[in-house]
């Protein structure tokens, strides 16, 4: 196929704007999927995606489109998730694309992360063709919300597409502006090979699946290919592109986009973002690739039997191919033995990474309280990066803590401007600036600690907002907080994975909530549990489980009461002993406890 016949783009928007049905809709339209074969969101492959009705991995498909002057054209499509967590499978795709669909929904007008999509492509340089979806609906406002988007593109005469993707209106004329506005790829056939790894997976029979986009050269069965970060080589054994069904292909040539295996065994040998090249005629210099996404959250990840460690270590190498922004690390606990302390971009990626570990490959886990990275001085200038709060040293060696800050952007409806800044007030963020996108939309942006808004405060956003907020945000550095580590005790000893770091002066509040949560959710034991919470040395909160009693008298039937005083006192007996070699039973409502409060 001639680089001038083919089209390299991907649909963008915020979540629940309809990408996956306007793809549902492109594929039906070229004849990609036929009637008997189509189901709803066919790219999304994942039973979780469907069950959740979100897109979580970016997926590329190749379409076959005949345009109206009766030219054909290959049209190679990328699906990309809408939430802030992944924002990392974005980036890759609108790094082998050379345009993008925006996408917002016409009854929710501009959002968050509809701003952060449009500011990503417009940095790569890339044609974007902006689409009102769902026009279909009864309280649509396609007028206001075109004076949206025109804003944003800082176009008033921007031509934007009415389009209903659930009834099919406005896809031909979507197509016929995909061929026509978004450039064909450059690149020369000829030229040394020069493709970008942006996906990968992994199969049992074929090893890793590698996903790539050509910029450069062409790729053949048995040709040996170097990755360029490591230098390792491997034989070209398949080469194919996703119809969306694997498809095989004798060639893949500058500016196409498919996979290739090569006997990959070892999921770490492939990385996103690399370069491969041909062995015998490599390129000069490696594509640019992309920037690797720092995580922002960690947490830790232990099996539920200490004999599913080697099962679940193997489950997260591969796991890591198709999640480039998950990253883990062994670790030890005193109270859940042997794991992995794992690096996740927000917390609704750290529960779909619990998820597809559990579901995918089968193993029982265990999740630690998620916490964010800490900067610590200590005496002597030393710099330390705290990941855990039992890391923290003691406060008399520490010169200066700082944590990681955000940059919020909040964009919601006009009346609830005044719930949200005391919101914002109440998870210690620093105002700055208000901007009305129209009489009733409105952008609000705050600076706030990255540990505040881990919790719940998209929820609670949502709740203000009576569901028409959005939310996004972006890393800004650390800045320097007065922080102590609160430590929860049970029966005098310190339990490690329910530790947290606090801000001071909040310390009090979270603590006492803590201990009274606790107290509801660890079960009663045959012995009394005490619940402490605790900065440094100082008990700052109390709480007490009361044992299970057993009526050790009730064989006694009358007679002197010394019989029944001696069972009385030899059951305390036992209950004290219990309590000095007794384990307390924790379950994991406990740990996710410590994010509620």
């Amino acid at each position: 196929m001639e680089a001038s016949a083919i089209r390299n783009f991907c649909i963008v928007a915020h979540i629940d704007h309809g990408k996956s049905t306007l793809a549902d809709r492109l594929l039906q339209t070229t004849g990609a999927v036929n009637e008997r074969t189509f189901r709803a969101q066919v790219l999304d492959d994942m039973d979780l995606e469907r069950e959740r009705g979100i897109t979580i991995k970016a997926s590329a498909v190749r379409l076959r489109y005949r345009a109206a002057d009766g030219r054909p054209y290959v049209l190679n499509l990328i699906d990309t998730p809408g939430h802030v967590d992944f924002s990392f499978e974005v980036t890759k795709s609108l790094q082998a694309c050379d345009g993008t669909l925006l996408v917002v929904d016409a009854t929710q007008g501009v959002e968050a992360q509809t701003v952060a999509n449009y500011q990503l492509a417009r940095a790569r340089g890339l044609a974007v063709i902006p689409v009102l979806n769902k026009i279909d609906l009864a309280n649509a406002q396609p007028e206001r919300v075109e004076a949206e988007i025109a804003h944003l593109l800082q176009d008033p005469g921007a031509r934007i597409t009415r389009a209903s993707a659930k009834e099919g209106k406005g896809i031909e004329e979507l197509l016929e502006r995909v061929v026509r506005e978004i450039p064909p790829p450059a690149g020369d056939p000829a030229a040394p090979l020069s493709c970008l790894v942006f996906d990968s997976s992994y199969d049992a029979y074929k090893g890793v699946v590698v996903f790539v986009r050509l910029f450069n050269g062409t790729m053949r069965p048995r040709m040996g290919v170097t990755f360029m970060g490591n230098q390792q080589r491997f034989e070209v054994q398949e080469l194919g592109v996703l119809t969306p069904r694997p498809e095989r292909v004798d060639e893949l040539r500058a500016g196409e986009v498919g996979y290739f295996t090569a006997n990959i065994r070892h999921p770490h040998d492939v990385v996103a973002g690399d370069t491969v090249t041909d062995s015998s005629r490599p390129a000069a210099v490696p594509l640019p690739g992309f920037a690797r996404l720092k995580p922002m959250v960690f947490a830790g990840i232990y099996p539920a039997s200490a004999q599913e460690l080697a099962t679940l270590r193997a489950a997260m190498e591969k796991f890591a191919l198709t999640d480039a922004a998950f990253q883990f690390e062994p670790e030890q606990s005193d109270a859940l033995g042997q794991g992995f302390r794992c690096g996740f971009l927000g917390l609704l990626h750290m529960e779909i990474v619990q998820e597809r570990l559990e579901r995918e490959y089968g193993v029982d886990l265990v999740l630690t309280t998620p916490s964010v990275v800490f900067q610590v001085t200590a005496h002597g200038g030393k710099t330390l990066e705290i990941h855990r709060p039992h890391d923290l040293p003691a406060a008399g060696t520490i010169l200066a803590i700082a944590e990681p800050y955000v940059r919020a952007v909040i964009l919601a409806p006009a009346e609830a401007v005044g719930p949200l800044m005391e919101l914002a007030m109440q998870k210690r963020g620093v105002y700055k600036s208000t901007e009305y996108l129209s009489e009733t939309r409105v952008t609000l942006v705050f600076e706030i600690p990255l540990a505040e808004i881990l919790v719940d405060f998209y929820d609670r956003l949502k709740s203000l907002t009576r569901g028409y907020g959005s939310f996004d945000y972006e890393l800004l550095g650390y800045r320097p907080a007065k922080l102590v580590r609160l430590d929860i005790l049970l029966n005098g000893k310190i339990c490690e994975p329910l530790s947290s770091i606090v801000a001071k002066d909040q310390a009090y509040e979270k603590g006492k909530a803590l201990v009274e949560r606790l107290k509801t959710l660890i079960p009663r034991q045959l012995f009394e549990v005490a619940i402490q919470a605790a900065v440094g040395s100082h008990i700052i909160a109390r709480e007490s489980v009361r044992p299970l009693a057993k009526h050790v008298t009730g064989k006694c039937y009358g007679g002197d009461i010394t019989r029944k005083r001696k069972l009385w006192e030899r059951q305390a007996e036992g209950k004290k002993r219990m309590k000095q070699f007794g384990n307390v039973e924790i379950p994991q409502d406990a740990f996710l406890a410590v994010l509620k409060i």
